[in-house]
């Protein structure tokens, strides 16, 4: 009998030690598991750093600034967040390349971490996708209001870049954030999108679609070119700088201006801009790639205007509540839309442009009302992109996107192409 009792108490002592050593074990693979899952919100937190400092980073003497170290071709940077830490490193390619490894305690594990690494690929993103964006209203009313688009770097849909009816495309896009979208009576050459659950409002002659469409006369939408999914941040505007040189007259090829702005990367600033009335003496005359920061209201009438020269570049910050391009508003002798850069501040509340001259530039002023109105002589009007709060367009007006602004530079910053886990 003892020796059978001494039998069943090893097994069932057996029995209870491997029962104890699975929920041991069963324990510990959860707690691994928590970790594992926890690593990765944490290396997040390092992807998520490791953009906004590329964002805001312009030159390599800016990127140190924040903790970061340059080790061989890359910044890196290691934080702790509680018993949790990631390391995180971005390349220094046009494009940077992100890696983040995040480290997460496993709980009844002295002393044991669990990791897991990504790695993010990113590209430039441009400000300007859509011909015409607004985080509010858009009204298109009268009559002869159009949008297409064209290509300035492809010679199949341009004529040495510079926008041709006959080689056009329908990517004329209008879209807004808001939940009411006005066509009237406007063609829109392209597609158009509201925020979630809003409305199109057409009249009997309004209509959108692609080329084949509209060639064809018909009105309404194309089926599939509306949706309600628009949903976009358009982020505050910043100026650069606050002070800069004082603008001065001058002299350029025998021909007197109020302001001649030359140099490259040159910083000008003003209180204010008015321009007004007839002749040379009343423009601005842009030869050089320059900024100019104004702290106050623009105001351009008459036969005034801002010339930009063949192969010269001007950025436009205006913090004053009111701008107005009117007379001959900005004069651009360039094909490419990004030789004029206009930028509103959160101050700028409103943007009139009526200008009787071809427009070739780029709006970006998500805090204003843009209203453009009038048009010129021409079917060119306006050609590039806007971004505002909301758009008024009255009378003949046709609006030309050039898809290569969806293509260029990195206004928009920098945002997250692919994403792999290594």
């Amino acid at each position: 009998m003892l020796f059978v009792t001494l039998i069943a108490t090893a097994i069932l002592g057996l029995g209870l030690a491997s029962y104890l050593r699975m929920v041991s074990t069963q324990n510990y693979s959860v707690a691994r598991s928590q970790a594992w899952n926890r690593a990765i919100p944490v290396l997040e937190a390092g992807i998520e750093e490791a953009m906004a400092q590329i964002n805001k980073s312009t030159s390599a003497a800016s990127f140190v600034a924040n903790g970061w170290t340059l080790v061989g071709t890359n910044y890196v940077k290691k934080r702790g967040l509680g018993d949790e830490a990631y390391v995180v490193k971005v390349s220094t390619a046009a494009n940077p390349v992100i890696e983040s490894e995040g480290f997460s305690p496993i709980p009844l594990a002295t002393g044991e971490f669990v990791s897991r690494r990504v790695r993010a690929t990113t590209r430039s993103s441009s400000m300007f996708t859509k011909a015409m964006a607004a985080d509010g209203g858009i009204n298109l009313n009268g009559n002869n209001v159009r949008t297409d688009s064209f290509d300035s770097t492809d010679p199949l849909y341009s004529n040495n870049g510079r926008y041709d009816s006959t080689r056009r495309k329908a990517n004329g896009d209008v879209a807004t954030n808001g939940d009411v979208l006005n066509i009237g009576n406007a063609d829109i050459m392209g597609r158009v999108s509201t925020g979630p659950g809003g409305a199109v409002n057409l009249q009997n002659n309004g209509s959108v679609g692609d080329l084949a469409w509209h060639t064809g006369g018909n009105s309404g939408i194309q089926p599939g070119y509306v949706t309600d999914d628009m949903n976009v941040d358009f982020p505050e505007v910043t100026a650069p700088y606050l002070i800069g040189l004082p603008p001065l007259a001058g002299s350029v090829g025998g021909t007197n201006y109020s302001y001649v702005l030359s140099g490259t990367g040159t910083q000008y600033s003003m209180s204010s801009l008015s321009l007004s009335g007839n002749g040379s003496g009343n423009r601005v005359m842009v030869t050089g790639d320059v900024s100019l920061y104004v702290s106050g209201s623009v105001s351009i009438s008459g036969q005034a205007g801002i010339i930009i020269a063949p192969n010269a570049r001007l950025r436009m910050y205006v913090a004053g509540a009111s701008t107005s391009l009117g007379g001959n508003g900005v004069m651009n002798s360039n094909a490419s839309a990004t030789n004029f850069s206009y930028y509103g501040l959160p101050s700028n509340t409103s943007v009139t442009f009526n200008g009787n001259a071809a427009f070739t530039g780029t709006i970006y002023a998500p805090q204003a009302a843009l209203s453009l109105g009038g048009g010129g002589n021409n079917a060119y009007d306006f050609v590039g992109a806007s971004v505002s709060r909301t758009v008024s367009m009255n009378g003949h007006f046709n609006f030309h996107y050039d898809e290569a602004l969806g293509r260029m530079g990195n206004d928009g910053g920098f945002v997250v192409a692919s994403w792999n886990e290594l």
